[in-house]
């Protein structure tokens, strides 16, 4: 008897020694956003990011996740005021949060007043370790809503929304991981992603409004839309609308040394500057406000179809696009001076 209790105790042993591990998370991960259960453990993968460069900051597998998470089935398009855009906002506050970024106003939510549904931005801050500087505010920013569902195409009538909007939102997301985790921004940033974009730049509008009535001190507006796939044959890796209106192109390349960014004519032609949300901070604050871009109405067909999924995305690019930008912003925030200027 004695020697069969040893031999079970043994066999116990063995058999949990040879099981999976079961995941553990940072203190920093406070709660996993909603959506699929393949999906909730992929806020938090590393707390350890300040061991990286910039160059080297960003994944494609990390992209990857952001991307294949906002731009799933089961946020249906994420539609302003809807279930599936609720959930979106979710796992962007989680992101937030998780990588010390703080909420801006009360909460990460800024409530539109200016759309019947409920909807709102998701707004947070990193606070600058300049005692001075840190009362000049940059916003960056992109608008994380898409169109829901539309007429079916092959049975599919989910309009994803992969390259308009979740690219640009992800871009965002990793800017906010980076500052959030470094702390190494003098001026303090805003990153908000903005909800009825697609509904008229309602979200931004509402924002910009807000943000003006209590007296901000914007610097600059930098917004990210449409980044997913790479340009054609340019001599450099993406655009800003209004390219002539500032010298944001100048500044920046002179911080990514290279021609990272450059000037698109069909940009203009089509009106572009005003078609995203960088407009109504230009208009209520006057300050240089661009839009990045790597959609030049050649690279991609798919806008505003059941056709805009993850699959036809290049993580490799939009990578390359964040860890280029991180030197950019990270230059424009530590600048002694303010050197976007209105041309």
């Amino acid at each position: 008897m004695k020697n069969a209790i040893i031999y079970l105790l043994m066999a116990l042993v063995m058999g949990c020694s040879s099981t999976k591990k079961i995941p553990t998370y940072s203190s920093t991960d406070l709660e996993k956003p909603d959506g699929p259960d393949a999906l909730k453990g992929s806020v938090v993968e590393e707390t350890k990011t300040k061991t990286k460069s910039a160059a080297e900051f960003s994944s494609s597998e990390r992209i990857g996740d952001l991307m294949n998470y906002l731009a799933s089935d089961d946020l249906k398009g994420r539609d302003s005021g809807s279930e599936g855009i609720a959930m979106a906002a979710t796992y962007i506050e989680n992101y937030f949060k998780s990588y010390q970024v703080k909420p801006y106003f009360e909460s990460y939510r800024d409530t539109l007043s200016n759309f019947k549904k409920t909807s709102y931005n998701v707004v947070g801050i990193v606070e600058g370790n300049d005692p001075e500087l840190k009362n000049e505010y940059i916003l960056v920013g992109a608008h994380y809503d898409h169109i829901g569902t539309i007429a079916p195409e092959n049975g599919d009538y989910i309009a994803n929304g992969a390259n308009d909007n979740a690219s640009g939102t992800s871009t965002v997301m990793e800017l906010a991981r980076y500052f959030g985790s470094n702390k190494t921004n003098k001026r303090s940033l805003i990153f908000a992603l903005f909800s009825a974009e697609e509904k008229g730049l309602l979200g931004s509008e509402h924002l910009a409004k807000k943000m003006k009535a209590q007296d901000l001190n914007l610097y600059t507006m930098l917004n990210f839309e449409m980044t997913g796939v790479p340009l054609n044959g340019t001599s450099y890796d993406v655009y800003i609308t209004g390219y002539d209106m500032s010298n944001l192109a100048e500044v920046c390349n002179a911080y990514a040394k290279k021609k990272l960014v450059g000037y698109l004519p069909t940009a203009k032609k089509y009106g572009l500057f005003q078609r995203s949300d960088n407009y109504p901070f230009h208009k209520e604050f006057g300050v240089p406000s661009h839009t990045f871009c790597t959609f030049d109405f050649t690279n991609f067909d798919q806008y505003h179809k059941v056709g805009d999924e993850v699959e036809l995305m290049d993580f490799d690019h939009m990578t390359a696009l964040v860890n280029q930008m991180l030197p950019v912003v990270e230059g424009i925030a530590n600048a002694p001076a303010q050197e976007i200027k209105i041309n």
